[in-house]
Formats: C-alpha cells, sequence, structure tokens
C-alpha cells in the first residue's frame, strides 16, 4: 500500500478523507491520498503568494539549476516512478518508462528555457510622437498558476504545466486526477529536494469542488488544464478575467494515399492506436485510406493487431494493459455495437476479454459512417477504426469531419498531396509520413477548434505563465 500525504504549500498534510488508488488491473486498492477541500485551496493560495515572492526573486540560473537537479533526483527514482505509473494508471511498464524519461527531458527544456527568458527593442520614434524616446519589453512571471492533469500521464503532463511556470518564477498550484495522484505528488518530492523553495508548489488532490476553487480564486492568473472537452468548457464559463490553456479531446486520423508506405503506415496505426490502450488524446482513432490499397492495409492492420499481447502490464512482454475502468468497457463495446447496426464490420476484436473487465481487445472496425459516436467522438480506448476515400479532397474532408483537430498523420510520397494537408486540415500538427501520436516534449503542442487553447511545450508554455511588460525611456 502507498500512501501519500498532500503538499499545502510546502507543508505536508494529512486528513482523514481519503482518495483511494485503484490498479486498474485488479481493481486492488494500492494507495491512498488525503482528499483535499477548498479550504486547502484557499491555504494553498495564500502560501503561493509568499512562495511566488521567493521563486521570483531567484536568479535564472537558480531556477535552472533547481530544475535540473530534480531531473538528476527523476533519473535516480526512475524505476521507482515507473512501477508506480504502472499501478495507478494501469499502462504498462514499457509505456511507464517511457513517460518517466520524457518528464525527465520536459524537466531539462524547462531547465534550459529559465535561462532564455527575455524580451525585445521596439522603435518607439517610428510613431510620430515617439521622438526622442527609446522602448523595449521584458517578461515577468504571471504569480500564480493553477494546473490541473488527467490520468493517462499523470506525471509528464503534470510536469509539462509545473515546470515551465517554475522555470519562468511562479508559484503552482497542481490537482491531479483523482485517479492517478501517486507520482505527481512523488514529483513534488523531488522538486523540494531539489532546493525548490517550498510554499512555491502545492500538490492537492481532490474532486469538482477542489478543481473550481483552484481555478476560480481571484488572485489565481493562469489556469492550465489538460483533460475532457466537458470539463474544459466548465472552466472556461467560470475562471473569470484570467489567461486559460487547455489541452483536450481528439479524434486523431492517419490519411494513407495510395503511393504512400503501408507497412510504416500499419506500423504507425498499430503503435498510435493500442499503447495505453487507446487513452491518449493523440491515439490514432480514425484511418482513412486510399481505395486503391485500402483492403490490402486492412489485412496488413489485422494482422499486425492479432500479434499484440494483452493482459498484466507489469510483464514485460505485454502491449496493452487495462482500461481506466470497467465503466469504458461497457462504454466503448456500446459504441462498436452502434457502428455495427449502422453498417461497419469488426474486422479484429470487438469484445472485452473474458478474464478482466478492464481488458479490451485491440479492435479494428471498418467502414464506419460519420454519424456514429465511433467516428464523431473521442473513444480514449483501443479501437482504430478505417474507412476507404478516393479523392484527396474527400480525405480532407474526412479529416476535418470532427469537432477536434489535434494531429493528423499523412502517409504519401507526393509533395503536393502533403501539401493539400497542410494547408488544408485543421488541426494543430500535421505529420508527414509519421503517425498523430509522435510528440517530442519540447515542440508546440495543441491544437483547433474544441482541442483546447494555447500551446504546450516549455518554450511555448512560457509565453502563456509570463506577463509582457513595456518600459519606455524619454531620453528627450
Amino acid at each position: 500500500m502507498i500512501e501519500k500525504k498532500m503538499l499545502v504549500g510546502g507543508e505536508w498534510v494529512d486528513r482523514e478523507a481519503k482518495i483511494e488508488v485503484v490498479y486498474p488491473y485488479t481493481g486492488e486498492v494500492i494507495g491512498k491520498v488525503p482528499m483535499g477541500t477548498e479550504e486547502d485551496v484557499l491555504k494553498a493560495v495564500d502560501m503561493a503568494k509568499e512562495g511566488f515572492k521567493e521563486v521570483s526573486s531567484l536568479s535564472a540560473y537558480d531556477r535552472y539549476e533547481i530544475l535540473m537537479k530534480a531531473a538528476e533526483i527523476l533519473k535516480k527514482r526512475a524505476e521507482e516512478f515507473a512501477r508506480t505509473l504502472v499501478l495507478e494508471v494501469g499502462k504498462t511498464i514499457r509505456e511507464a518508462r517511457i513517460e518517466v524519461q520524457r518528464a525527465i527531458q520536459t524537466l531539462i527544456f524547462s531547465a534550459e528555457e529559465a535561462k532564455r527568458i527575455g524580451g525585445e527593442t521596439f522603435p518607439v520614434d517610428a510613431h510620430p510622437n515617439g521622438k526622442g524616446k527609446v522602448g523595449f519589453y521584458i517578461r515577468v512571471p504571471v504569480g500564480i498558476v493553477s494546473a490541473i492533469t488527467p490520468f493517462n500521464f499523470p506525471l509528464n503532463l503534470s510536469m509539462h504545466k509545473v515546470a515551465p511556470a517554475l522555470a519562468c518564477g511562479n508559484a503552482v498550484i497542481l490537482k491531479p486526477s483523482e485517479r492517478t495522484p501517486l507520482t505527481p505528488l512523488m514529483l513534488a518530492e523531488v522538486l523540494l529536494e531539489a532546493g525548490l523553495p517550498p510554499k512555491a508548489l502545492s500538490v492537492i488532490p481532490g474532486y469538482g469542488d477542489v478543481g473550481k476553487a483552484m481555478t476560480t480564486h481571484p488572485d489565481v492568473r493562469v489556469v492550465s488544464f489538460t483533460g475532457s472537452k466537458k470539463v474544459g468548457e466548465l472552466i472556461t464559463r467560470q475562471v473569470g478575467i484570467k489567461k486559460v490553456v487547455l489541452e483536450l479531446g481528439s479524434n486523431s486520423a492517419i490519411v494513407v494515399h495510395k503511393d504512400g508506405n503501408l507497412e510504416k503506415a500499419v506500423q504507425r496505426a498499430v503503435l498510435g492506436g493500442y499503447a495505453i490502450a487507446g487513452q491518449v488524446c493523440i491515439s490514432v482513432q480514425r484511418v482513412f485510406v486510399h481505395e486503391d490499397v485500402f483492403e490490402e492495409f486492412v489485412d496488413r492492420l489485422k494482422q499486425e493487431v492479432k500479434k499484440l499481447k494483452v493482459g498484466d502490464p507489469m510483464d514485460e512482454n505485454t502491449d496493452v494493459g487495462p482500461m481506466i475502468t470497467s465503466q469504458d468497457v461497457v462504454r466503448i463495446q456500446s459504441w462498436i455495437e452502434e457502428a455495427v447496426k449502422e453498417g461497419a464490420k469488426v474486422e479484429v476484436g470487438g469484445v472485452a476479454c473474458a478474464e478482466k473487465t478492464t481488458l479490451f481487445e485491440p479492435t479494428v472496425v471498418s467502414l464506419v459512417k460519420p454519424e456514429t459516436k465511433l467516428f464523431k467522438e473521442e473513444a480514449f480506448a483501443p479501437v482504430v477504426l478505417v474507412d476507404p476515400y478516393k479523392e484527396i479532397e474527400e480525405a480532407v474532408d474526412l479529416v476535418n469531419n470532427s469537432e477536434y483537430g489535434l494531429q493528423v498523420g499523412v502517409f504519401t510520397e507526393n509533395i503536393k498531396v502533403a501539401w493539400e494537408f497542410i494547408r488544408k486540415a485543421e488541426v494543430g500538427g500535421v505529420l508527414i509520413n509519421e503517425g498523430p501520436t509522435f510528440r517530442v516534449d519540447h515542440q508546440p503542442y495543441g491544437g483547433f477548434k474544441n482541442s483546447g487553447i494555447g500551446r504546450e511545450g516549455p518554450k511555448f508554455a512560457v509565453e502563456d505563465y509570463t506577463e509582457i511588460k513595456t518600459v519606455i525611456f524619454d531620453l528627450s
């Protein structure tokens, strides 16, 4: 049993009321953390005001040093973090190790950005009234950042918010998903050990009341949220006058043109469709294949999906672990059944694994109509749909036939075809001859439409976590 206290303004606090952390593979309670309250948030904000003064007074080099030291500590605890991720998320041990390594890189990139926060001069005398004056602007920290993260990448997605915000000199209040609070609390341990001023960080597990208190507090200047569209919409309605950064859902697509590399496209569809049981915002959900190669692609995809090993996520050989809850298994099963009633065909899988209610067979469904939930909504499950297209314009329309727009992968050797998607796809990222699941942690990452507002990646997060302060000298 893993038991952690929560961090409120640098103080480790316990509560009688607990949140139980459940191992998705077995249903066993593997951890307990305190259940935070609105009062804890109010205290955290008060402490953050002091913490902000402390962390913002540090030099850029000092903040760099703290984050780099945290990266070294995380490296030493990498396997402990990885195994904890398996237990709280249900991702495979191989996937968990990758997340830890990504989190280390996010820390390093954020540390490096601490040295690069600057400004720019501008020609005041370009204006008729500007004679004799010079001007420039600098970037200064906003103050207090509230961050809310989802269950699927509790370490690295927390890192994407916390590390850049600290690099700028802000104080941070983090609410991790109530399902996966363990590694975010362990991250707090790492940062404090690395020398972060304690009052500059709070990690408060909790439910909606904690999230609302964090996002609506008038002293919070930025709200950064990763999660569902539903909650993202709620946040935008209630936060007040603040910066809001939202990384929401998607039903990302791959397009395979007739001249595309089928072997590589199949490989990326498998990698992107079934990693973490499909519970990734840039999971491959929809695949559109030119009619000339459609049948061959489906046959190849089916053969590769059949090779995937489903089961115990701690097993080094497991490819696909459990979904987060049995309710999600029931949901995706109903979506597949709806698609089949509308004419779709289950090529592989389509049902829950008999021995575990949270395990779902990696699934391929073909000929899915755009009106169905499986096409329109975010599946967040190990399911990939495959539909044919005839003309490039049709493929572009299929990609854009979504309320989401995060990333798309396009497989083609024709630069003109690639450019059609670069120009016309309503997404935040277009990847040519790569799947939409590809991401390096320093890229500008975010989406169009209901996939969110703003961009993550340490360099780009700095823009959200700082304010521009203009300075003008009259030298006349």
